[in-house]
């Protein structure tokens, strides 16, 4: 039986998927929408949705910024259908894509500050700042595990706004290399605390990290 991470990995492919395959279907390199794939993502939505109490507060922000995400790109592929169910010719799409996109990392950059304002576990807290970056500070990464999910979400939900591959991006991978980073800088710059902070600066997204006074 999958886990609630592992439902929530498919979850995300298949929303990146159902994208890829609405587009071929307005470019005409599909004959029918990719109903199967919508009702999949359907049917996870609203099994969480249900049982949402039950998610760690990491899986509960996952969850929630796949959901915006669906339901944007749904409202998105709703108006596209009408528009040629009538015959409309479409123009500008690409932008009007960017702008909703742009618009949803605000939104989210906004409610991620509050819920890490109301929700912190351990002292974690992920902030929305100025040009939608999030921070978060750690000393023991290896017991700050929640800490290091948030951040993980983080960068993984801006990659995803900026349109970038995240299939390579592992948890674990990501865990490790952030235990590392932060005995790394410990160690060079006599510290305790290191701040991570993901951003994204001319389209790509950046992690950075600095040592905290």
């Amino acid at each position: 039986m999958a886990t609630i991470d592992e439902e929530l990995g498919q979850l995300e492919r298949d929303i990146r998927q159902l994208k890829i395959e609405y587009d071929q279907y307005f470019g005409g390199g599909r004959k029918r929408p990719p109903a199967e794939i919508e009702w999949r993502i359907e049917l996870i939505i609203k099994r969480y949705g249900e049982r949402v109490g039950d998610l760690k507060f990491a899986q509960r922000f996952r969850y929630n910024n796949l959901t915006q995400s669906y339901a944007k790109y749904k409202d998105v592929f709703r108006k596209r259908m009408q528009r040629k169910e009538e015959g409309t010719v479409e123009r500008h799409y690409g932008a009007a894509a960017k702008a909703i996109e742009a618009e949803r990392a605000k939104k989210q950059s906004e409610t991620a500050g509050a819920s890490a304002s109301s929700e912190q576990t351990g002292g974690a807290a992920i902030a929305a700042a100025a040009g939608g970056a999030f921070r978060m500070t750690c000393s023991e990464p290896e017991k700050e595990s929640e800490k290091v999910e948030q951040l993980y979400q983080a960068f993984v939900n801006a990659k995803l706004q900026a349109g970038e591959d995240v299939q390579k991006l592992t948890p674990g991978s990501f865990n490790e290399f952030v235990r590392k980073k932060t005995h790394d800088l410990q160690k060079q710059k006599k510290c305790k605390d290191v701040e991570y902070v993901v951003e994204t600066v001319d389209g790509q997204v950046k992690l950075k990290a600095f040592v905290k006074s």
